[in-house]
């Protein structure tokens, strides 16, 4: 991870910074990846991946593996490594584009006339979905996109975005795992999804899908987007069903899940505990609206402030998990400075004695169009952005919540991180004086 700025910071700011940092240290891929790595076939090796990891993933083969490599994983802009034996490309996210087009196929390719002697190792992290596109048969490129973006506009959680590009993929639901038949694949992967399904992750190219076309339509026609006859007619008639976990081209086949937000709040905790602080764990696998989930845990906070229930102050509450967000205007931002912006704003609509400090962060080091990971707010955050002439709430109300933090120096830039185990949230509840 590049380092988070830690100069001029309130000192409670650096406290909660510190916590994020051991977040993404414990989905570090140089140390989770290693470990779970199979021994040598007797064949070729090759190495294919997708997602924001993919690239350190692949580094750390590199590093411990004996025996020729090659292969190919995709990453977004800014987050390749330089690699001795295994190509690096770049696709677009999270709408793809037709570099996304061009990886697919490279790993399709990779993957082709490969025999029972040889291996494929499949590293999967979040961000593959859109980074890899290979259109189903009938579909192109602006079909996805405008499906994707759709989607996305109208808040869809990111299971039910993967089920649908599932079913409008040559690549994804098990696709890659069965052209590279009758090779055996083993997939190691980086979850960045609530409850960790490992076939939600990039949406699952290696491994069976247990939804189905109906499915799909279903989801498009709940979000209004069931006015192309040509999507309609392809999901009606089951033309493109994904591969089910019982295909016998996936017989063999091994998947590990080597590390999630769990394991980041639970890294979080002792770095916590070490330092002295009392440090609950709210949930790893919080969904829902960004701004919904700030009023339930400014709710939570209040009670720890006014009522000591569930937990007495001082404390700091940390939660993970992937908040959605309906665009109602064309601001900056992302799910994470919107849901901080919403916290701060229904705090303050309750005061409050004790102060609090917080921040959320997604763990990829980039949230929407912020241009940054998240942002932290403090005691102070609304009325610095009012001395300014900043309304918080028109802010709010415009998905501007980035422009609002930006002024005020409250976002968190980090650089890509080369891991995403989804976003981190942690709340410091001071003593009452």
């Amino acid at each position: 991870m590049q380092g988070v700025p830690m100069n001029c910071l309130p000192e409670p700011v650096e406290r909660l910074l510190r916590l994020y940092r051991a977040a993404l240290d414990a989905a570090d891929p140089s140390k989770v990846v290693p470990p779970h790595l199979p021994a040598p076939p007797a064949g070729r090796t090759v190495v294919v991946g997708m997602g924001k990891a993919a690239a350190a993933m692949a580094e750390a083969v590199e590093a411990h593996w004996h025996g020729p490599l090659s292969g190919v994983v995709v990453v977004p802009p800014g987050a390749g490594r330089l690699l001795r034996h295994i190509r690096v490309m770049e696709g677009s996210h999270p709408v793809p584009d037709e570099y996304s087009v061009a990886a697919g196929n490279a790993l399709l390719a990779a993957v082709s006339n490969l025999t029972p002697a040889d291996l494929v190792l499949a590293l999967i992290s979040g961000g593959g979905s859109s980074l890899s596109a290979v259109p189903a048969s009938g579909l192109d490129l602006t079909d996805k996109q405008k499906v994707t973006r759709h989607l996305l506009r109208a808040g869809a959680s990111i299971a039910e975005i993967n089920i649908v590009r599932r079913h409008l993929s040559a690549i994804k639901g098990g696709r890659l795992a069965a052209r590279a038949h009758p090779a055996r694949v083993v997939t190691l992967v980086i979850s960045d999804v609530p409850g960790d399904d490992p076939a939600s992750v990039a949406s699952g190219p290696t491994l069976g899908d247990s939804s189905t076309c109906a499915d799909a339509l279903a989801l498009l026609k709940r979000y209004r987007l069931d006015d192309m006859p040509w999507l309609r007619k392809g999901l009606a008639g089951g033309a493109w069903e994904s591969v089910f976990p019982n295909d016998p081209r996936l017989r063999g086949n091994i998947c590990q899940v080597i590390a999630t937000g769990a394991l980041g709040l639970e890294a979080a905790a002792r770095e916590a505990t070490a330092a002295g602080w009392h440090c609950p764990q709210l949930a790893d696998a919080m969904e829902g609206e960004a701004r919904e989930m700030a009023k339930a845990q400014a709710g939570i906070v209040l009670s720890v402030a006014e009522r000591s229930q569930p937990f007495a102050a001082p404390c700091v509450l940390i939660s993970g998990g992937e908040a959605t967000v309906t665009l109602r205007g064309l601001g900056r931002g992302g799910r994470n400075t919107e849901f901080t912006l919403a916290l701060a704003m229904a705090l303050e609509a309750r005061p409050s004695s004790a102060r609090v400090w917080g921040l959320s962060a997604g763990t990829d080091g980039l949230d929407g169009t912020s241009g940054a990971a998240g942002a932290w707010f403090g005691p102070e955050t609304l009325s610095r952005a009012r001395s300014l002439g900043i309304d918080p709430r028109a802010h709010l109300d415009t998905n501007d919540s980035a422009s609002l933090f930006d002024a005020i120096g409250g976002l968190i830039h980090t650089g890509p991180t080369f891991t995403n185990i989804n976003d981190f949230r942690a709340i410091l509840v001071e003593a009452l004086p």
